[in-house]
């Protein structure tokens, strides 16, 4: 805990004397904001894997939070210090137990990214197989775990101290830190878990999203051997877009591969950032690094499709009772109480057109109403929640003028046709009889019901007036 507040408390520290200063003397608030962003990476470089978690998260949030705070932890996804390559070597000749050279005709000495736990190097095995190979780095683990003690020791002390922190449910947050990057330190898991999201793939027959291929005789805990597959940066539109690609089509397989894999078989890629996947040639989007893979038992599953046919449908209480069954208000809730407490069977009111006092003091509101109820962020939502924040961001650079009403309705026409029967055997309620009930959609972003389109750039754009 010391060493983490001396770490963040001297980068601010030295953002309040430089560059808060020049600032003010240059009346230009964007310097400020950037040397403040340029600190906190550094810092939480430093404290290393578990905070660099943190700043890919934060990463992934691109119209969520400050646009220089996302572009610097974007760095942190894969271009953080990486280590020597003499301690490389140590690590995978000890795990395999042969030298490289046994193993390797060739290994590359820098690597081609280097992350949180693990970086990962090129090599073409001695059969003449190009693959890529993941290295974890030597100290993480014991690092981790003391990063996860202080964490938990101060965590249980934000309750009831700031209301927000006890509806995020600080306790919950470092919970699911430590049960996912406890699991990123064995790879022998991760490969596990790139086969289970490959069979998922398989099974729905999506064939726009690949997972590539461990070598199953070159896995240990701390080195992971695999198919080399190459492509796009997430981050390289107008390349995709001169390659001829729809970056439209790259975002609406994503969500809709994820969604399949979650509502259907309960298993999701669990870490979403723009350095765990790109886009090859052909368009189809390879998904990389499976440390953090979400799970749901079948109550749990079964209780996230209603949650989101609630959503298609427009049903709060639908909603409300899923989100009972998930853990985020208490088994004995009165959600009918819920629903009027919160105004949920009222008219939307658009955020944007309210006095800034009048906003915050509904938000204050809702807030207490919540805490009240005994409200709490379910574990099990917040890898799910993780990654929408990265698909949030992805349609921003990808596919910023998309009709995010017309998508929502492809996307749920698709479920229908392809799953309709699934569903209506798992939930009880078809589809297929129930078509898409945009009001819902309309009310979760705060417009009226006589907008019939918006794109996500009017939606950032609304963002934007509201932090305002």
């Amino acid at each position: 805990v010391a060493r983490t507040g001396a770490e963040l408390g001297q980068a601010l520290a030295l953002w309040w004397l430089v560059e808060r200063a020049q600032s003010r003397r240059w009346q230009r608030p964007e310097v400020s904001r950037a040397g403040v962003s340029r600190r906190l990476r550094r810092a939480f470089e430093h404290l290393g894997p578990t905070y660099i978690k943190l700043g890919q998260i934060i990463s992934s949030g691109e119209g969520l939070f400050p646009a220089e705070l996302v572009a610097e932890f974007r760095l942190l996804r894969d271009r953080v210090s990486p280590e020597r390559f003499e301690d490389v070597r140590a690590v995978v000749e000890g795990d395999l137990g042969r030298p490289l050279e046994e193993v390797f005709s060739s290994f590359e000495r820098a690597p081609v990214a280097a992350a949180s736990i693990a970086q990962v190097h090129a090599a073409t095995l001695r059969s003449g197989e190009r693959v890529v190979v993941k290295v974890q780095r030597p100290d993480v683990a014991a690092t981790v775990r003391r990063d996860l003690a202080a964490m938990s020791w101060i965590a249980p002390a934000l309750i009831g101290r700031i209301p927000v922190a006890a509806l995020a449910n600080p306790p919950a947050l470092v919970e699911l830190f430590a049960e996912t990057i406890l699991e990123e330190l064995d790879f022998r898991l991760e490969a596990d878990n790139m086969l289970d999201i490959a069979h998922v793939l398989a099974v729905t027959g999506q064939r726009s999203v690949v997972v590539p291929r461990p070598h199953p005789r070159l896995v240990t805990r701390r080195v992971l051997v695999m198919e080399c597959l190459e492509g796009f940066s997430f981050d390289d539109v107008e390349g995709m877009r001169r390659a001829g690609i729809d970056t439209e089509a790259v975002v609406r397989a994503l969500i809709i591969s994820f969604l399949e894999g979650a509502t259907l078989h309960g298993v999701f890629h669990g870490d979403l950032h723009g350095g765990n996947l790109f886009v090859q040639a052909d368009g189809r989007v390879a998904l990389l690094d499976y440390g953090i893979t979400g799970r749901l038992d079948e109550p749990r599953r079964l209780a996230f499709l209603r949650m989101l046919m609630g959503g298609s449908l427009n049903d709060p209480r639908m909603q409300l009772a899923a989100l009972r069954d998930l853990g985020a208000l208490p088994p004995d809730t009165d959600l009918d109480a819920v629903v009027r407490d919160l105004g949920l069977d009222q008219p939307t009111q658009d955020p944007t057109t309210m006095a800034p006092d009048d906003l915050l003091r509904e938000v204050r509101e809702v807030t207490k109403r919540l805490l009240a109820y005994g409200a709490r962020f379910p574990k099990v939502l917040m890898l799910f929640v993780k990654d929408f924040l990265f698909i949030d961001g992805a349609l921003a650079t990808l596919a910023p003028d998309v009709d995010l009403f017309a998508e929502i309705t492809q996307i749920a026409t698709y479920f229908t046709l392809r799953h309709g029967q699934r569903i209506a055997g798992d939930i009880g309620i078809d589809p297929r009889d129930n078509p898409v009930d945009l009001e819902g959609v309309r009310a979760a972003v705060g417009v009226s019901s006589d907008v019939d389109r918006l794109t996500y750039r009017e939606l950032q754009e609304r963002r934007a007036l509201i932090r305002r």
